[in-house]
């Protein structure tokens, strides 16, 4: 019968992977365990660019992954009741707003609790688009990133949403608060990314294999040691804003890894300023619906830890214009 037969699965390794195990690499990116998949590496239903794989040799960014599942063997993965912020939904896409904190798809040391697990259980039909790791998605945002996100729940739509963010189409726009005083009202920041010689979880500029990247960024508010930036990435380099905001020394609040050590605390007087995590937050996406043809602007307010640290700050400007206006007043009396 048909539906007996066995499925073939193919997965190409993304770059932003690390060099892992296959048998570590599938059962991670699954709900199948370690021991099933060094049963099916062992069966020879695990092949690596058209060869039978083995379950120790490393994947490689590149590489192609073939994994034939049989009627009786368990789904990749497994579908969780997890809440999802969505914005605007039709029989074409789903426009979320990511909570900080969750992760998009499933990845080494990320097997549950992503935001794909919990797309396919709201709609158990999306597990038939795109990857068979990452169905429906067709860009992300870091963990700690907040934010829009569009995710398309049948195959045209992804091809058309691909299509629109490969040629640039899809306008992105965030909120970054940034160390320092930026002292341009806007700028451009055009630096090859590629992946850290000598950390393999980082990026950045000028490596080896840096590929072109462009961010523009304008000042949407000042205060004392920070600034707040729209930010628009022009290209989707990994990390790309972070490592580009770090490059000309105004790193986001609360990124610890492109910011340095005490990146997420400020001394101020009165309220420390304290971030749990990057104050970065996708607040604008602008695209083409792929059925209607119509330009669509979907917006995401700011959380309400980004939200609190902002306010913090506008007081302690506040505080401080106060001050040095009563020092005007004296000094001129």
């Amino acid at each position: 019968m048909k539906d007996q037969e066995p499925r073939e699965l193919r997965y190409v390794v993304s770059a932003s992977d690390p060099h892992v195990r296959l048998d570590s690499y599938l059962s991670s990116l699954s709900s199948l365990s370690r021991s099933q998949v060094q049963r099916l590496i062992q069966e020879g239903w695990v092949q690596v660019e058209g060869r039978p794989g083995r379950k120790d040799q490393k994947v490689k960014p590149g590489e192609v992954v073939t994994l034939t599942l049989l009627p009786s063997q368990p789904p990749l993965i497994q579908p969780e009741a997890l809440p999802l912020k969505i914005l605007f939904e039709d029989d074409s896409i789903i426009v979320l707003d990511k909570e900080s904190g969750v992760v998009v798809h499933p990845a080494p040391g990320h097997p549950s609790q992503t935001l794909v697990h919990a797309l396919l259980y709201h709609c158990p039909k999306m597990g038939a688009t795109g990857e068979i790791f990452r169905p429906g998605i067709v860009h992300r945002l870091d963990k700690d990133t907040s934010g829009l996100l569009v995710v398309a729940k049948e195959e045209g739509a992804l091809l058309a949403l691909s299509r629109q963010f490969k040629s640039r189409k899809v306008k992105k726009q965030y909120l970054a608060l940034v160390w320092g005083e930026v002292c341009k009202d806007r700028g451009e920041i055009e630096v090859p990314i590629g992946r850290d010689m000598k950390d393999r979880k980082k990026m950045g500029v000028r490596t080896g294999k840096a590929r072109a990247a462009m961010t523009r960024y304008s000042v949407r508010e000042r205060f004392p040691k920070f600034t707040l930036l729209e930010v628009a990435p022009e290209t989707g380099r990994t990390h790309q804003i972070r490592v580009h905001l770090a490059y000309i020394g105004h790193p986001i609040l609360g990124d610890p890894v492109y910011g340095g050590r005490g990146s997420a605390r400020a001394r101020g007087r009165g309220e420390d300023i304290v971030a749990n995590r990057q104050m970065l937050h996708a607040w604008r996406l602008g695209l083409v619906h792929p059925r209607t043809g119509e330009y669509r602007v979907f917006e995401a307010p700011l959380p309400s830890d980004f939200q609190q640290i902002l306010k913090t700050l506008q007081t302690q400007r506040g505080e401080d214009q106060k001050k040095q206006e009563k020092r005007g007043k004296g000094g001129s009396s």
